[in-house]
């Protein structure tokens, strides 16, 4: 299995540090409102990564943490605290907002199929964590206090910037305009590590320090909580790519400068979603979400097969012609599987199932592309293997693309023959009549029965699995 590792900037193959063992960390939300489409691409593409690797025989240990605290509205160590923000917009308690909008986000992920991480960690349960490792970082002179703050001292490394070859000037904060310049700071790259009162007087969470009553900054939350539950060896890390920089950049200074050696082999970065005004943010204020799409009338999980016909690493555009694009083709995907379902009891022939697989697994073995691995299921119905190993096929594919087919093809069956038994005896004679009509080839009698149906309020359509007629 290759996958794209940002860190060198090029495909690798996946060995992890331990022989069929996966230690997997993912960065969860800030939960001070709901997950916008974009953010949850990344949550989808992560999602399938687990799965995949869990599908490819390993045993796959992921971690999530849940940002209530720390995060600012500028990843510069600037502005307000988000979840202050929200609290403020919504005159809730930060502990309320919280909660509310962490269950908000695991709710989405259901519809989405996004399986729960094994470890889903609050950064308000860690502060311990935090002043521990804090602590050793300046002890190890990797950290100092000023103006009330501890900050990274970003100048005792080797090497900072990891993900792209930037200068200081590049990137430092304080030198564009509108944002403010953090006289503490010794470099304009150091970052905070802890706040304390001499900066938010109105933070609502502040715990005890050995600095002062003060709170955590965003990036320490991820480390601590990523080696506390997976160690100091960490195989891989994933994220959005917006996260390269400050977060994953920052993450990785301190974790190195704490444990003294490499902490993560693989960086596993998801691309932005796009609308034509540019890349989807919540500081927009109005923000597309699972919610939206479910009162437009669309199905979750087209979404999630909206995600998957793009590479992870390809910026994807969304407007709501292409998602009706990929509503159709999902309607039609599943109309094929239709056919299958009447061997679902039968055994499928395990030496074809597995050449069937192939072409699945060399899709995704190369770094994840997932818009292959959805051909890889169009390929196994145009196979000609029996239903019973093409349903076989669907279902393995499925475990990891997560599209919901096989339940979405039974639903079908469902509702075709509910559809069917409801009836008027009048008006199955007369398509019983059209049938037979079709099936002797007198057209011209076929065409006047489909007329005499649809005159009589109902609506005929030829589909895969034959006939269907519904109430206009």
């Amino acid at each position: 299995m290759y996958i794209y590792n940002s860190a060198s900037r090029k495909k690798e193959e996946f060995v992890p540090n331990t022989e069929g063992k996966v230690k997997m960390y993912t960065c969860g939300p800030t939960v001070y409102h709901y997950a916008h489409i974009g953010n949850l691409r990344t949550y989808i593409m992560e999602d399938v990564l687990e799965k995949y690797l869990r599908f490819s025989g390993y045993d796959v240990t992921r971690v999530m943490n849940i940002t209530d605290v720390g995060h600012l509205t500028s990843d510069g160590d600037t502005g307000d605290d988000k979840m202050l923000k929200g609290a403020k917009r919504e005159h809730k308690t930060v502990m309320e907002i919280a909660k509310f909008y962490t269950d908000a986000f695991f709710d989405d992920c259901k519809k989405l199929n996004i399986k729960t991480p094994d470890v889903v960690e609050p950064a308000t349960h860690c502060i311990d964590e935090f002043i521990k490792v804090i602590s050793t970082l300046i002890e190890k002179g990797y950290a100092y206090e000023a103006g009330g703050n501890i900050y990274f001292d970003t100048s005792k490394l080797d090497k900072y910037y990891i993900f792209n070859d930037f200068t200081e000037e590049d990137l430092a904060v304080g030198v564009r305009e509108g944002v403010e310049a953090d006289d503490n700071k010794r470099n304009k790259a150091d970052f905070v590590l802890w706040f304390t009162k001499s900066k938010f007087e109105d933070q609502e969470l502040k715990w005890d320090s050995p600095w002062g009553i003060g709170y955590p900054g965003w990036h320490i939350e991820c480390s601590c909580i990523s080696m506390k539950h997976l160690g100091e060896y960490l195989d891989i890390h994933c994220g959005g790519i917006d996260n390269q920089f400050p977060h994953h950049t920052n993450e990785i200074a301190q974790s190195e400068a704490y444990i003294g050696h490499k902490w993560c082999n693989y960086w596993f970065h998801v691309h932005h979603l796009n609308t034509d005004d540019g890349k989807m943010s919540k500081s927009k204020g109005e923000f597309l979400t699972v919610s939206l799409l479910e009162e437009k009338g669309y199905d979750p999980l087209v979404y999630r097969f909206f995600c998957l016909q793009s590479h992870y690493r390809k910026n994807l555009v969304f407007s709501w012609e292409n998602l009706d694009n990929a509503a159709e083709a999902y309607k039609k995907l599943v109309a094929r599987i239709v056919p299958l379902l009447g061997e679902k009891d039968v055994k499928p022939d395990d030496a074809k199932l597995g050449v069937l697989l192939n072409g699945f697994r060399e899709a995704m073995d190369g770094d994840l592309n997932t818009a292959q691995a959805v051909t890889a299921v169009y390929d196994v119905l145009k196979s000609d293997a029996d239903n019973a190993t093409k349903l076989g096929a669907i279902k393995a594919l499925d475990s990891v693309l997560s599209l919901g087919l096989v339940e979405a093809a039974e639903k079908q069956a469902e509702k075709n023959s509910a559809s069917a038994d409801d009836l008027p005896e009048e008006i199955k004679e007369l398509a019983e009549k059209r049938a037979a009509a079709r099936k002797a080839k007198d057209f011209a009698l076929a065409d006047e029965l489909r007329k005499q149906i649809t005159d009589m309020g109902y609506v005929v359509e030829e589909t895969r699995q034959g006939t269907v007629i519904k109430k206009a």
